[in-house]
């Protein structure tokens, strides 16, 4: 495996690892008062152009990272329509 895509796969899990926490404090407090709707929509919104663009590309890292970071976040927009 080349190194670009080792580096591709590090960045991947690192950014897409930090939704982690948000997701399991929402769902043990059942709190999201604190959480924007707005930035999350954004977000899910751009992490799903940014997925496209992978598969576009046909890149595994950008794909993988992306896709995993859809479904952590809009389980926080679900978290935030329902407990917010």
């Amino acid at each position: 495996m080349e190194l670009t895509t080792l580096l591709g796969f590090a960045a991947g899990t690192l950014t897409t690892v930090s939704f982690l926490p948000q997701v399991i404090k929402a769902w043990k407090t059942r709190h999201t008062g604190d959480i924007s709707g707005y930035m999350f929509i954004m977000l899910v919104l751009g992490i799903a152009l940014w997925m496209a663009y992978g598969i576009i590309l046909r890149d595994i890292p950008i794909i993988a990272a992306n896709g995993v970071s859809f479904v952590l976040c809009a389980v926080i927009l679900y978290f935030k329509a329902r407990f917010g």
